[in-house]
């Protein structure tokens, strides 16, 4: 049975867990390793489940307590050079990475256990940036996060997905009219920034397939977002291609600040 927990998502920090039974992996620790340690003790999981962390890329809210769970905890840390890189250059950064740190290559296979995890590129302001395709047994669970725009290479990944964890960052309306300087509005619009809800939603709707089973719309923002606007922006656009939530797919919005429930993917 696959799990898949939300430990948290947004712009003050993400974290994702994905287990079979005994054991399981985080992507993205940008929360406090007490609160990873406590919401993953809620679930009755113990850190010494956690057989590595996968790294997206180097922002503050995706790795705060990196350090701390490779190397006072012993995790394993993969990511790509660049994604490392960033990591040890970035003054969030309390504790550096040494002993746990794991090189990955694009579109190379790393197998941990029974899961086969295979990064790709995404487009993002950051030194690098991946997702994430992980293979069990007949799942395909795919992360895409921060997202600049659905390129080839993203659009290929997320098509594979049986469950999907997709960015909805903003509504385009919410920021153009919002308080954000001209040149952050810029920075999260001009393609190596975030996805916007309707951006998400018109891919979604036009890429849709039966084997996709679940999606959840992850990394909104705070301010110029809201759970109940994407979530039905992309209910809206699946709608008009006759795909029904709840029958063909299942749909959740991942709040700002709030683990989720644990989902059990059977």
């Amino acid at each position: 049975m696959l799990q898949f927990l939300s430990l948290a998502s947004g712009s003050s920090g993400n974290c994702y867990y994905l287990g079979a039974g005994s054991y399981g992996i985080l992507f993205d620790a940008g929360i406090g390793i007490r609160v990873i340690k406590k919401i993953l003790k809620d679930h009755q999981i113990d850190l010494e489940q956690i057989m590595a962390v996968f790294i997206t890329h180097d922002h503050a809210d995706h790795i705060k307590c990196v350090g701390s769970l490779g190397e006072k905890y012993g995790i394993p840390v993969y990511a790509t050079e660049l994604v490392h890189a960033g990591i040890k250059d970035s003054h969030y950064m309390r504790e550096k990475l040494y002993t746990s740190r794991r090189i990955i290559e694009k579109e190379q296979p790393v197998l941990i256990k029974d899961f086969k995890i295979t990064a790709f590129s995404i487009p993002h302001d950051a030194r690098d940036c991946v997702g994430y395709l992980v293979d069990y047994n007949h799942h395909k669970w795919v992360l895409a996060t921060d997202v600049g725009c659905i390129n080839n290479t993203v659009a290929q990944y997320l098509r594979i997905a049986n469950h999907l964890v997709i960015e909805t960052n903003y509504d385009r309306e919410m920021l153009v009219n919002g308080n954000y300087p001209p040149f952050l509005k810029t920075r999260i619009m001009n393609g190596k920034g975030h996805l916007c809800n309707s951006e998400t939603a018109e891919f979604l709707a036009a890429n849709f397939d039966l084997h996709l089973k679940n999606i959840w719309l992850c990394h909104l923002s705070k301010d110029n977002n809201h759970p109940d606007l994407a979530y039905k922006t992309v209910e809206m656009a699946l709608g008009q291609y006759g795909v029904r939530i709840g029958k063909d797919v299942n749909l959740t919005t991942l709040k700002h600040g709030f683990p989720s429930e644990m989902y059990l993917l059977g």
